[in-house]
């Protein structure tokens, strides 16, 4: 068995800090760095992006709606002509002081309100793939497990990785809990690291009402700004080793 854990990163900005970059980078296989849509200054994301190729952590651009105020959280429909030039725009962004870290850009992971957007929205999800495909057809897209944009990307050419949540709740439907809603966030490491051994072994989540979920993924998130982050994720490495579980980047 063999799983990629992945963390947001380089999200910091100016002398607003976020999360702990180095510690997360020490405990994943693949890095979503920020590319100063949503979060992130040019500065900070070099240093990540360095900071990553010196640990061997593969880099995907964490591309965003231009939403600094709002963490990106925000729903915006955005033409889409503006979508496929942002999207270009900020993987560009990323391969350019990938390169001069010393590293390569192997990934898309969309963030935020444009992650859960394209997931369902069959119009913006076209605009991302476009872009995608317009820069580097061999970037690999990561998605939402069981979402239409798998199918959709796919579709398009593009080589896709369905992704599962660690720290979010499921509803019975396979989709994540708002983050508007109660519960919506899981604080609790050891349960969170005993969920996600399940997902592995057998392909399935306890969604929110007790109900159980089937989902097949090949990449597990944990939020770099959630409280406790680190200590999330390194509990789930440390269960991952005990079960026998190897942590390994999809595009390593």
């Amino acid at each position: 068995m063999k799983i990629d854990l992945n963390s947001d990163l380089g999200e910091s900005l100016g002398a607003w800090r976020m999360g702990d970059d180095a510690a997360m980078l020490d405990i994943v296989s693949s890095a979503n760095v920020a590319c100063g849509f949503h979060a992130g200054d040019a500065a900070g994301i070099l240093s990540t992006l360095k900071a990553a190729q010196a640990r061997g952590v593969t880099v995907g651009a964490h591309v965003a709606y231009p939403d600094l105020a709002g963490f990106g959280r925000r729903a915006m429909d955005v033409a889409s002509a503006d979508l496929v030039a942002d999207v270009i725009y900020q993987i560009g962004a990323l391969q350019g002081l990938a390169t001069a870290a010393g590293t390569t850009v192997r990934y898309v992971k969309p963030h935020g309100a444009l992650y859960n957007t394209i997931a369902q929205d069959k119009r913006q999800a076209q605009d991302v793939i476009t872009a995608i495909r317009a820069i580097d057809p061999s970037l690999v897209l990561v998605a939402l497990a069981g979402s239409p944009l798998v199918q959709w990307a796919r579709d398009a050419g593009l080589r896709v990785v369905s992704e599962a949540f660690a720290d979010r709740a499921y509803t019975p439907q396979g989709a994540l809990v708002s983050r508007r809603d109660k519960g919506a966030v899981l604080h609790d490491a050891e349960q969170i690291a005993k969920r996600m051994v399940r997902l592995v072994q057998e392909g399935v989540i306890e969604a929110i009402d007790g109900s159980t979920v089937h989902i097949e993924a090949d990449s597990i998130c944990v939020h770099g700004d959630s409280p406790g982050a680190v200590a999330i994720a390194r509990e789930l490495r440390t269960r991952f080793v005990q079960e026998g579980i190897t942590i390994a980047s999809f595009a390593g």
